[in-house]
């Protein structure tokens, strides 16, 4: 059920609207009752709670010029009307049409983002959502064997690569494990494409039959029977995230834009298809290198109240967006003899290593700003050229 608000002139009307084709007909009915001949539909202003889903790009294919209010804003601006905490649907939608109407230059309109760049945002998030689960699910299989096969966690350093995963499936209680022969660990070894591997056999076989403390045979059983379906959970993800993979690249392949992504120090398919995905790609959407830094959350704050004046990290950030760009400034210190000498500067002066690759990161989401605005690809002269000559006199 949809709830909303209309301001027609001075007096308000208040309706819920099911869900799917017949609640939008009626919302555009609605409308069109309050509005005359002479309204284009770009003069109808939406506030909602969300940027996507089949409501929002229906009214965005009707015309109606959508803004997408974080949640938050609508929290702050319902203390407007009340202090006592109370909350419903209908006063969140009274506020919205409030804040519509009074404080529309304040909020960002829907961007008008390519189908394409919707779908590459689809799937990116898909592929690091499920990387994340299958490193919960690692961590609960981690919890599991220390509790009655810590061995396990000595032979194996990353419960999520293939050769750990195979030994773990077959043997998941001391007592079969300590029975594997070393070509069987050698065969799991080789699937993997382990190097060294006879002598990585003999290390594991040596670690799983050592000595160590037990657990009664009753609750070994049940923390294996838990470790078997934890290790086939891990290995479905593992598979689907590389099937996601091969989408995320394929799709960020497909958009114009994809090169000049490629190019920036850093940036490589999976990390390019999150930013782009993230940022979107309406050319109009960020004012300027400053509005689109604001977004990624890598420019900082400034808090400044009487005599003091504090600059903090802005942590209430999109970090599906700011992870790959803390991400992308750490491998451009590889990747940019530009971005490396900048980050030294900053260490220079005293910034810790993350102060500095939040500055880095912000200057590099900056530079990819003025590649896109002007369809260039990335050069390192140009990017960080203007910085030599300073680089040069701090040195002397």
């Amino acid at each position: 059920m949809w709830r909303c608000r209309t301001t027609p002139g001075a007096g308000w009307s208040r309706l819920g609207f099911p869900e799917g084709v017949a609640g939008i007909a009626r919302l555009h009915e609605l409308i069109a009752g309050f509005t005359g001949e002479d309204t284009s539909a770009d003069q109808v202003w939406v506030g909602i709670e969300t940027d996507r889903g089949p409501w929002v790009a229906a009214l965005v294919a009707a015309g109606y010029r959508v803004f997408a209010v974080n949640p938050r804003q609508v929290a702050r601006y319902r203390e407007r009307h009340g202090t006592s905490g109370a909350k419903s649907d209908a006063g969140d939608a009274h506020a919205l049409a409030d804040m519509v109407r009074t404080d529309a230059h304040q909020l960002r309109p829907l961007a008008g983002d390519s189908p394409l760049v919707e779908g590459i945002k689809v799937v990116a998030r898909g592929h690091q959502s499920m990387i994340w689960e299958r490193h919960r699910h690692m961590l609960r299989l981690r919890s599991s064997l220390r509790e009655y096969f810590p061995a396990a966690l000595e032979a194996f350093d990353d419960l999520t690569a293939a050769d750990a995963l195979d030994l773990l499936g077959a043997a998941p209680d001391p007592q079969r494990a300590a029975r594997l022969s070393r070509s069987r660990i050698a065969g799991a070894l080789k699937r993997a494409r382990r190097r060294d591997v006879e002598a990585k056999a003999e290390r594991i076989q040596t670690l799983l039959r050592a000595d160590h403390l037990t657990q009664p045979p009753e609750l070994v059983a049940a923390y294996a029977a838990t470790t078997a379906a934890t290790v086939a959970v891990i290995i479905a993800f593992t598979t689907q995230i590389t099937t996601l993979q091969g989408q995320v690249e394929a799709s960020f392949g497909r958009h114009p834009d994809a090169e000049i992504y490629r190019s920036q120090p850093g940036l490589g398919e999976i990390l390019g298809a999150r930013v782009l995905g993230e940022f979107g790609d309406d050319p109009d959407r960020y004012q300027g290198a400053r509005a689109r830094k604001n977004y990624a959350g890598s420019a900082p704050i400034t808090r400044a109240s009487g005599k003091k004046t504090v600059v903090l990290a802005r942590f209430v950030r999109n970090q599906r967006l700011a992870g790959p760009l803390q991400w992308q400034a750490f491998c451009a210190l590889r990747a940019s003899p530009g971005a490396r000498a900048y980050y030294d500067q900053l260490r220079a002066r005293g910034a810790g290593h993350q102060a500095a690759l939040r500055q880095l990161s912000n200057r590099l989401v900056g530079i990819l700003h003025g590649c896109l605005k002007t369809r260039t690809l990335y050069n390192e002269h140009t990017a960080w050229g203007h910085h030599q000559p300073q680089d040069q006199q701090n040195a002397a």
